[in-house]
């Protein structure tokens, strides 16, 4: 996948309420500075001016959150009764992700769940990251669940790396990148929860990719499966050489997998009552009370 430009955006699933893009790495989904020279809502407003709210902070309403350096499936709702259709998914906790990542070592336990709980870090120098329970400075932790399946053993820039498949049960502030570092196996090119090692001093990307998503909503079930970036024919460093688990097995697990069922999660803002005409402009506050919540089930943006 090349790096993101005005031109390259790519569109997985569209309706007439939803769009599913393929967000590209190091790029951040909206900006309220204008030295961000490329963003996500840019990139949307290029190719769909007509699709642009002006009800809303950024004339689209994103679903959820990736981080700047996460790749992959990232929900766009195109009206506010289809935003409140999906929150109500994310809140009660019947959205289905899994993500691609390539990891550094050779994962032994081909399948398992990672269970650390999770909190964010107090530590000086270290207040934007999160930590597990138990280490120096970890605030509030919370529980937290990642399923981990190695798809791959092989070669990054010459150090054994495994892909895998990750798929968060729970939605902590940079869950997958702190479960993985905390098992020994942090994602290729985070710099922040990862070490440099070898010749792979610091790559061209962090290896972490929203590979599939789907939410139910009432009305119609919005799924994508994106294309799987970590392949030897777009990354010459990356070099499998045993395959444990076929990923197109995985994706029609992920397919046939009832929805889960519906839970009682964090405080979401209520559906608004339908209006006669036109609605009424997205303020800040509602649109702030919607991303604290969500931010409960989603990566956070890096700052």
């Amino acid at each position: 996948m090349e790096p993101g430009s005005m031109e390259n955006l790519s569109i997985v699933y569209r309706s007439s309420d939803f769009l599913v893009v393929n967000k590209h790495w190091d790029l951040r989904i909206d900006s309220k500075t204008w030295r961000e020279t490329l963003t996500l809502q840019k990139q949307l407003r290029h190719r769909f001016p007509e699709l642009a709210d002006p009800d809303t902070c950024y004339g689209f309403r994103f679903c959820h959150q990736l981080d700047f350096s996460t790749s992959g499936a990232l929900c766009v709702a195109l009206n506010k009764a289809a935003a409140g259709s999906a929150y109500r998914c994310f809140k009660e906790r019947r959205v289905t992700k899994a993500y691609l990542a390539l990891v550094r070592g050779h994962v032994q336990e081909h399948q398992t769940t990672i269970s650390y709980a999770i909190g964010r870090n107090s530590t000086e120098g270290r207040t934007h990251t999160m930590c597990i329970e138990g280490t120096q400075g970890c605030e509030n932790p919370k529980p937290s669940l990642t399923e981990l399946v190695v798809l791959e053993h092989g070669l990054y820039a010459g150090d054994p790396v495994s892909k895998v498949l990750l798929k968060p049960l729970t939605g902590r502030t940079h869950q997958l990148r702190v479960h993985c570092s905390a098992l020994g196996h942090p994602v290729v090119g985070d710099l922040t929860y990862g070490q440099a090692a070898g010749r792979e001093d610091q790559p061209f990307r962090m290896m972490l990719h929203a590979f599939y998503l789907r939410i139910p909503t009432r009305a119609e079930c919005v799924e994508a499966c994106t294309p799987d970036p970590f392949l030897p024919a777009l990354d010459a460093c990356w070099s499998p050489h045993t395959l444990l688990q076929p990923l197109d097995q995985l994706v029609q697990a992920l397919r046939a997998a009832p929805d889960p069922d519906p839970t009682e999660g964090e405080p979401g803002p209520a559906a608004p009552p339908p209006e006669p005409g036109r609605p009424p402009p997205e303020t800040q506050a509602q649109r702030a009370s919607c991303l604290q919540w969500l931010l409960e089930w989603t990566l956070e943006p890096d700052n």
